[in-house]
Parts: structure tokens; C-alpha cells; sequence
């Protein structure tokens, strides 16, 4: 593998030359903490982290619900590629502006997935509920700006969907009702059929240019490695479970976009965190087992909570047990970035 597309920086100028010909309009987010950058602040779940030290290294050392030290992937994917905004704001904000909503929003909810018994579990809103929010977003749009305008909008927004993660993870691993139901496999595709329904609602709702992020190496998450007492080393079965899907699902989203006519791209966070942590020095990390919070083995959301952290997150591929470092975001954006170049090209 070329070294350079390890540590390519995206070139600003071109990906915002590049949205602009394709007259991308904003970037709508869909999806669970990778992508959350604060709805769950106003909803009744415990899976929180609008409190320090989340947010350490955000703007004005601000904790704002994003599950990280900083900005997330899709933050720098506005800012870097469509070039608008500097942050992607949480739809639930109270505070966000209407005037904002053309810029895009998020509308994703940390701890949720593609099975709604994933969201039901943590109190949290299941892909069904942020599509029904979309279709609020879509009516102050239109109140907004005029169907017109409204409709090129949405129409040629970037949608962005991420999660999977807590399908596994917080449902069929912890919850015995899946498992009664599916074998693991016959789970992975019941995940997939749940997210084709998604995307064929979100294309009815306007969706045509749509970017799928895969499932990372759930066994390099800090906290599995520390459960399944393997420090040294990723949770091999984990990580197949994670590569299995992630091949079923890049099939499907080939799949869907002959069928529905999008253009999507797909973003393999696995190989991107994977090679980090075999190979930290490459992006210049120093500390690949272990998070930045507190002991860095356990702890993430309320129990990372007024914590002390690591001096430089930098260093760092995890935030917390479970969530990447707004340096290991960047680098995801980044290759996310030449991902989205080559197929809207």
C-alpha cells in the first residue's frame, strides 16, 4: 500500500471546486455518536457528553455532545469540502437558527443503529425517527426559501449515513432478543434490509448523493479489548464480525445505486483505524490501545465524565474507550474526502 494515501492531505481548493461543479448544497448527517454532535443533549437517554472533558480541544474548549475531544469527520467534511460552515450544528440544537438550516444539520443520535431495538435500548432515536425529523427539516426549508430553492437543496445535499456499530456491540452481543430471532449472518442481513429501507426513504424524501460509512474494527475499540482481556492485540472474531458486514453492506450500496440511480461512495473506516493501530507512527500516533480519558480502558460518556485526560489527544487514536480522537476524525474525513472525489468525479 502507497504510503500516501496514508497521510495525503485533501486538497481544500479542489474538493470545494469539485462540490461546487456538482453543485453540492450542504451535508444532512444521519447516524448514531460518530456523526452526533449533540441531539442526544435534549433527549431523555444517559448516553451523553455535553460535559467536560468532551470538547476539550472543540472551539472555545466547548463540550457540546460530540463524543470527542474536538470536531467529528463530518464537521471537517462541511468545512473542508463544502466549505459553508465549520461545524455540522445537531438539529435539536434550541438554539440552532432557521437561517443556519441551509448549511446542513445532523440528525443522528449517539448509541442508535439499523435495528430500532438498538435506539429503544438506550432511549436514543432510531433512523426512522431522523428521517421524520428530515421531513420537519424539509418544511422550515420550504417556508424558508420557497419550494424551489428548497427542493435544489435537498436535492443536491451531501447525505451522510454512519452507524452499525451498536447493532452489534449494544444489542446482539449484550441483548438476548436478536439472537433468538437471527444467527449472526441472518442479523448482518436484517441490518442491511433495515438500511436499504432507509436509504430507499431518504432517496423518496430527495436523497441522490449519498456517502455509506462502514462499521470499524470493533475489536480494536479499547473497551472490547479490555473486556475480552486482550491488551496486546485486536479481538480477531470481532473484527471479522465488523469485515463481514462491511462486505454484505458495500454489495447492498452497489446494489441500491443501480436500483435508485444515486451516486454513492462508501468510507472504509475499518482500514483507516485498522492501519492506524498496526501502524501508529505513520499518522503520528503515539498510543493505539488505549483512550485519552481517564484510564483509557473502561471509560467513555457519563463515566468519563470531569475525568482527567492524556496532555496531547494528539497522540491519541481513541478519545474515550470507545470513540476516536478529532485527529483520527480528520484523517477519516480526509479519506472519506478522496473517497467522495473519486466517485462524484
Amino acid at each position: 500500500m502507497p504510503s500516501y494515501s496514508v497521510v495525503a492531505k485533501v486538497d481544500v481548493g479542489h474538493m470545494r471546486q469539485l462540490a461546487a461543479r456538482k453543485n453540492v448544497s450542504c451535508i444532512l448527517v444521519f447516524g448514531d455518536s460518530s456523526v452526533d454532535p449533540g441531539n442526544n443533549n435534549v433527549l431523555g437517554t444517559t448516553m451523553k457528553s455535553n460535559f467536560p472533558p468532551y470538547g476539550k480541544n472543540f472551539f472555545n474548549s466547548r463540550p457540546t455532545g460530540r463524543f470527542s475531544n474536538g470536531r467529528l469527520a463530518t464537521d471537517f467534511i462541511a468545512d473542508e469540502a463544502v466549505g459553508f460552515r465549520k461545524i455540522v450544528p445537531p438539529f435539536l440544537d434550541p438554539n440552532l437558527k432557521l437561517e443556519d438550516l441551509p448549511y446542513g444539520v445532523s440528525f443522528a443520535s449517539a448509541a442508535t443503529g439499523y435495528d430500532d431495538l438498538t435506539a429503544n435500548i438506550s432511549n436514543v432515536l432510531p433512523v426512522s425517527k431522523q428521517i421524520e425529523y428530515f421531513e420537519h427539516y424539509k418544511i422550515h426549508m420550504r417556508k424558508l426559501l420557497g419550494e424551489e430553492r428548497a427542493e435544489f437543496i435537498i436535492r443536491n445535499a451531501l447525505y451522510v449515513l454512519s452507524m452499525g456499530t451498536n447493532d452489534f456491540l449494544q444489542n446482539y452481543f449484550l441483548e438476548d432478543t436478536r439472537q433468538k430471532q437471527y444467527s449472526l449472518q441472518k442479523f448482518e442481513d436484517f441490518l442491511l434490509s433495515q438500511m436499504s429501507k432507509d436509504i430507499e426513504m431518504m432517496h423518496r424524501l430527495g436523497a441522490q448523493k449519498l456517502v455509506v460509512v462502514g462499521v470499524l474494527p470493533l475489536g480494536c475499540i479499547p473497551l472490547m479489548r479490555t473486556l475480552k482481556n486482550t491488551n496486546n492485540t485486536c479481538v480477531t472474531t470481532l473484527n471479522d464480525v465488523a469485515n463481514s458486514f462491511n462486505a454484505k453492506l458495500s454489495k447492498q450500496l452497489a446494489q441500491l445505486k443501480a436500483k435508485l440511480g444515486l451516486t454513492t461512495a462508501y468510507v472504509d473506516v475499518f482500514g483507516m483505524i485498522q492501519r492506524a493501530v498496526s501502524e501508529p507512527k505513520i499518522y503520528g500516533f503515539v498510543e493505539a490501545t488505549k483512550g485519552c480519558c481517564g484510564t483509557g480502558l473502561v471509560e467513555y460518556g457519563d463515566s468519563c465524565r470531569g475525568l482527567s485526560t492524556c496532555s496531547n489527544p494528539d497522540e491519541y487514536i481513541f478519545w474515550d474507550a470507545v470513540h476516536p480522537t478529532q485527529k483520527m476524525y480528520k484523517i477519516i474525513a480526509d479519506e472519506a474526502m478522496e473517497s467522495i472525489a473519486n466517485e462524484f468525479a
